[in-house]
């Protein structure tokens, strides 16, 4: 299997999901800067691909610094490179903590990081499939997805996608239904690779079908990944999720956020205080270097919104299930164990 970031020979490589799924390509990161675009150009993306990107990126800075003032520089530098993404930022300050031991207990941090979000992304499949099979009446299961949220989110397997293919592997995914995800169709790019690479029945959608074909009764239940999960269980997640949300609250399908606890944010109390990353307008009037919208068009694209805990039928994350709508949060939910089976 191959990773969609690690550490290899004493420097970062990460698959370039800008090239999907036309090619499949690795990049070798030796420097900050290199990494920062990267990350910001979405080379690399998905909420847990970002804290192992931020917690090797300090592992490399540490390495090459000349001193701690640089090493804190530079890691406040890559720790701002996306804002609504807490894994980020998550992953950054955990190794940091150990940069009075030296660069290899820094090192040794992040791969510990890299280690725990393989565990993670197996813990999550088999709570949230055992959740879906807990509220699917029918025999096989269609799943709704927006974004991407396998493999390539994370080091291996994923969130949402990850119970997908762990329902898969156990024999009852009836279809997967991915909606394309605009403007960069990481739906469309990404998600339908993925599915294809392992050989999972799916259709894909245009993002506005999404909620009509809910309400016509397409999907037993939806999933997405999360960026952010505040304290009360309100998640920011690729836009476009607040819509499925509603939709499927009208259509009474449940709506099951998948994300790692790292993603988790205790001391975000709502939503309200997420703040949302806007990505400009060349994403939204071009595509694939063509210009799709007239010169001087303005344009408001968040890259991320906002679905309240209210509509969240169940938060899944490696190690409990969380049920917003039932009023319990991410503080009186004690956590469980990392499963493994």
């Amino acid at each position: 299997m191959v990773r969609t970031i690690d550490w290899i020979d004493g420097a970062i490589e990460l698959i370039d999901q800008t090239r999907l799924p036309g090619a499949l390509e690795k990049r070798r990161i030796t420097t900050l800067d290199d990494l920062i675009v990267d990350i910001q150009r979405l080379a690399v993306r998905g909420a847990p691909a970002l804290g192992v990107a931020g917690a090797l990126g300090v592992a490399m800075i540490a390495q090459q610094a000349s001193s701690l003032d640089e090493v804190h520089a530079n890691a406040a530098l890559l720790r701002e490179a996306r804002p609504t993404a807490v894994n980020l930022s998550w992953g950054v300050d955990r190794v940091m903590k150990r940069i009075d031991e030296g660069p290899a207990a820094v090192l040794t941090e992040a791969l510990a990081i890299r280690d725990e979000d393989v565990a993670a992304s197996i813990s999550m499949g088999l709570y949230g499939a055992d959740l879906v099979r807990s509220l699917v009446t029918r025999e096989k299961a269609r799943i709704m997805t927006i974004c991407n949220t396998g493999g390539l989110a994370a080091v291996e397997r994923g969130t949402a996608l990850g119970v997908i293919q762990t329902i898969f592997e156990q024999g009852w995914l009836e279809e997967a239904f991915p909606v394309e995800t605009r403007p960069l169709l990481q739906g469309a790019r990404l998600t339908a690779w993925e599915l294809t690479q392992m050989g999972a029945p799916f259709r894909l959608l245009v993002d506005s079908a999404g909620p009509f074909l809910l309400s016509r009764g397409i999907a037993d239940a939806v999933f997405i990944g999360a960026d952010r999960i505040a304290a009360n269980g309100d998640t920011a997640n690729k836009v476009g999720s607040f819509s499925l949300a509603l939709a499927a609250q009208r259509a009474g399908v449940p709506f099951i956020v998948v994300a790692p606890e790292s993603t988790v944010d205790v001391n975000t109390e709502t939503g309200e205080d997420i703040e949302i990353e806007d990505r400009g307008s060349e994403e939204v009037t071009n595509f694939a270097g063509l210009r799709t919208a007239p010169e001087g068009t303005r344009t408001v694209n968040p890259a991320f919104d906002v679905t309240p805990h209210d509509l969240i039928t169940a938060i899944v994350t490696d190690r409990r299930i969380v049920r917003p709508a039932l009023g319990q949060t991410m503080r009186n939910v004690d956590l469980g164990p990392t499963r493994t089976v």
